[in-house]
C-alpha cells in the first residue's frame, strides 16, 4: 500500500466532498472569533501586503478583507479550491477582487510560482491546519522555510496545529498508536508517528499531522521562526456551536521572521 503523498492530499482536496465542504464553509462561516482576534493583535497594519498560505475556497481570505486589508495574495495547491475563492470573491466584492490576488501553489515549491518569485510580505498566514496537511515532517519544514524566504524581517507569522497532548483522552489514544508504531501495526499509508488519515461523511478524506508542542517549537526554531504565542483556540475565545461543529480544538502559533 503506497505511502500518503502530496498528490494524495491535493487529490483529496480536489475531490466533490471537500470542495463542496469547504466552500460552504467560506459561504456561512466566516471567520472565527480567536482568528480575528489573533489577527486583530499581531497584523495591526491594514496596509501591509500578507500572504494567505493554504487558502482554500477563500474563508479567511474574504474575512480579512472585510476586516479592511487591502494587499492580499492568497494560494492553495488544489485547483478547485482556488477556483471556488476566486468566484466568492468575484460574488462579494462589489467592485470585484481588487487588492486580492489568488493564485495556484505549493507551499513547498512558491519558487515555481512565477508570481511569488519576486515578492515579499509583511505578514503571512496558513489556517486551520493548512501547515499540518502537508506529509512528512522535512516537507512542512520546507513550507516554513519557504514562507520566512517570502516574508520580511520581522514579519509575523499565524497558524494553528492540532495537539497530541491536548486532553487525557488523547493522550491515552496516542499511547495506544506509538504502541502499535513499535509493532509495526500502524496504517501503512501513514507517514510518520502523528499522523492520521480518516472519512467523515461530507467532507470526504482528509490526511492530517498532529504534532506535539515540542515538535512545533523545534520546526519553527530549525527554519528561521522565533516563536512569540501559542495558545488552544478555547483560551483565546469562546467560539460559536458552527464553529465547534465545524472544527475539533486546536493551538493557535505565531512567530516572527529572524
Amino acid at each position: 500500500m503506497k505511502k500518503i503523498s502530496s498528490d494524495t492530499v491535493r487529490a483529496d482536496f480536489n475531490d466533490l466532498l471537500a470542495v463542496v465542504h469547504y466552500t460552504r464553509a467560506a459561504h456561512e462561516l466566516g471567520l472565527w472569533k480567536s482568528e480575528r482576534a489573533l489577527i486583530e493583535r499581531f497584523f495591526p497594519d491594514l496596509n501591509a501586503p500578507l500572504l494567505e498560505a493554504g487558502c482554500g475556497a477563500g474563508r479567511v481570505t474574504l474575512g480579512l478583507w472585510e476586516m479592511g486589508y487591502r494587499h492580499l495574495t492568497a494560494f492553495d495547491f488544489a485547483e478547485e479550491l482556488v477556483d471556488q475563492a476566486q468566484s466568492l470573491a468575484a460574488e462579494r466584492l462589489a467592485d470585484g477582487p481588487n487588492g486580492i490576488t489568488f493564485l495556484h501553489a505549493d507551499a513547498t515549491a512558491l519558487d515555481q510560482c512565477h508570481a511569488l518569485r519576486d515578492l515579499r510580505f509583511d505578514g503571512a498566514l496558513f489556517m486551520f491546519n493548512g501547515l499540518m496537511q502537508i506529509p512528512g515532517r522535512e516537507r512542512r519544514r520546507t513550507a516554513l522555510r519557504e514562507l520566512h524566504r517570502v516574508c520580511r524581517h520581522g514579519a509575523p507569522l499565524l497558524f494553528t496545529t492540532h495537539d497530541r497532548d491536548v486532553s487525557p483522552t488523547e493522550r491515552v489514544l496516542w499511547r495506544l498508536e506509538a504502541a502499535r508504531w513499535e509493532r509495526n501495526e500502524q496504517d501503512p499509508r501513514l507517514v510518520e508517528f502523528g499522523d492520521r488519515y480518516f472519512e467523515e461523511a461530507g467532507t470526504g478524506r482528509t490526511f492530517m499531522h498532529l504534532p506535539d508542542r515540542a515538535e512545533i517549537l523545534a520546526d519553527l526554531a530549525a527554519t528561521g521562526w522565533t516563536h512569540a504565542f501559542d495558545a488552544l483556540r478555547a483560551e483565546i475565545a469562546k467560539e460559536s456551536r458552527p464553529v465547534l461543529a465545524f472544527s475539533d480544538e486546536c493551538r493557535f502559533w505565531v512567530a516572527h521572521r529572524g
